[in-house]
């Protein structure tokens, strides 16, 4: 079937195809044929994806689900995902098949969810670790559509930190992060219960997490909160710092680089607990200084690290020697090849003007160069991040860099660069000859 449409020259041609096959289709579903259902299921799905109406096929979907067969059963679920919409009703009649084998993920209406949490809440203690790190991806999801359930999943969530199994603790680590964002009271739970993780001390985990509650002699309250906050991240910088000094290891390495995947769940995580609070964000910078000066920059796995590494220092309380840290990783990122590699590190360096402009402008050579990028996004998120830089100080020697570029430009990227010239020269002309001059500069070359 997928070769007779690729070979279709018109569009009327594949209509003609599709309309033949979906007939042959509903001929079948009226059948009953049970040994073509899951091929039929596959072509609806192709179908589907071509924009044609299969909503004939969505009964079969709960058909294949209900089968005994797993490859049966797969292609149901993959069906239920493309070819019904959450709002429609026939997902009610597929929720007790869900309960029994819970692995879908992408498809989950409000009521679905409030309906499967009890069950999924009691696989996250399962005993086989593959159940449970399924039931925390299906725990993201429900969390994602019913905030008011997160309550419920704190204290499996918290429970899998512990964990051994690598898939376990990825989604752990996951689902906790997902946790902090959505309701704050998770966050302060999880923050004690780390902390309680990382002292040994079960009993911390029925009182709320106070200086009165943990006095530790005579230490006044800013010396006890610091200490609490370092015990708290204590057991994710362990985790953090033995995946950065780890020797290679083959089982999760990616082009050199151990386990990425768990490098940057930890980091967003970390990310989350020490936004807001600076105590907590002061036990952490070691860690992220040790990961950005000690991960390799020549690789994409590498640079994806660094990223998040970059972000994660920027949305912590602030320390100015590790955000100047950062920012000269951006400054790296801007001499990479890769376009997308440029373009993020272009977009964070936005946000990073206002925290520490000096340390953005010692970058500002390289962010021009940008602008003379062939890239058009790159050009123009470049020239965005020139007009925030510019001041008092360097507005002639930029503003004559982008009047020269003037000219050689492409005629798509002339107008916004005139714009901005303009708007620069017009708000730090504080010499009528220097602006009259300028602006004749640019009306000779546009």
């Amino acid at each position: 079937m997928i070769r007779a449409i690729r070979a279709c020259k018109t569009a009327a041609e594949e209509r003609g195809v599709v309309r033949k096959e979906c007939a042959a289709i509903r001929a079948s579903i009226d059948g009953n044929d049970q040994h073509y259902r899951h091929r039929n299921m596959s072509k609806l799905m192709f179908i589907h994806m071509l924009g044609y109406p299969t909503h004939f096929g969505q009964m079969e979907c709960l058909k294949l689900i209900s089968s005994p067969e797993f490859p049966e059963k797969r292609i149901g679920y993959l069906g239920l995902m493309l070819l019904v919409d959450e709002r429609q009703e026939v997902l009610m009649l597929v929720t007790n098949s869900l309960k029994q084998y819970p692995v879908s993920r992408n498809i989950c209406s409000a009521e679905m969810a409030r309906d499967l949490a009890p069950e999924v809440e009691r696989l996250l203690q399962f005993r086989d670790p593959n159940i449970r790190k399924k039931a925390a991806i299906c725990s993201l999801r429900i969390i994602k559509k019913v905030p008011d359930l997160a309550e419920n999943f704190v204290n499996p969530a918290t429970a899998l930190l512990r964990e051994k199994h690598h898939g376990v603790l990825i989604t752990g680590v996951q689902l906790c992060t997902e946790l902090c964002k959505i309701s704050s009271e998770a966050l302060e739970h999880i923050r004690k219960v780390i902390f309680a993780i990382s002292l040994g001390n079960v009993r911390l985990l029925t009182h709320p997490l106070t200086p009165s509650t943990i006095a530790l002699g005579a230490w006044n309250q800013q010396q006890r909160v610091a200490q609490i906050w370092e015990k708290c991240t204590e057991g994710l910088v362990r985790t953090l710092k033995d995946l950065a000094n780890s020797p290679y290891s083959p089982e999760y390495d990616i082009a050199g680089i151990t386990d990425p995947f768990l490098h940057i769940k930890l980091l967003r995580l970390l990310r989350a607990l020490g936004e807001g609070d600076a105590d907590a964000s002061d036990s952490m910078n070691d860690i992220l200084a040790q990961v950005a000066s000690k991960t390799e920059s020549n690789k994409v796995a590498g640079n994806a690290i660094l990223y998040e590494c970059v972000q994660t220092i920027m949305s912590i309380e602030d320390n100015g020697g590790l955000r100047v840290l950062a920012i000269n990783i951006l400054g790296r990122f801007l001499s990479n090849r890769d376009n997308n590699i440029r373009y993020v590190a272009l977009n964070m360096l936005m946000k990073a003007v206002s925290a520490d402009t000096r340390a953005v402008q010692r970058h500002r050579a390289t962010i021009l160069e940008c602008v003379k990028d062939s890239d058009a996004s790159i050009r123009k998120r470049a020239l965005e991040l020139v007009y925030i830089l510019v001041n008092e100080t360097n507005v002639k020697p930029l503003t004559k860099e982008l009047v020269d570029y003037l000219e050689v430009s492409d005629h798509d990227f002339r107008e916004d660069l005139t714009t901005k010239i303009c708007s620069i020269v017009s708000k730090f002309s504080h010499e009528k000859i220097w602006y009259i001059d300028q602006m004749l500069k640019v009306l000779s070359k546009v």
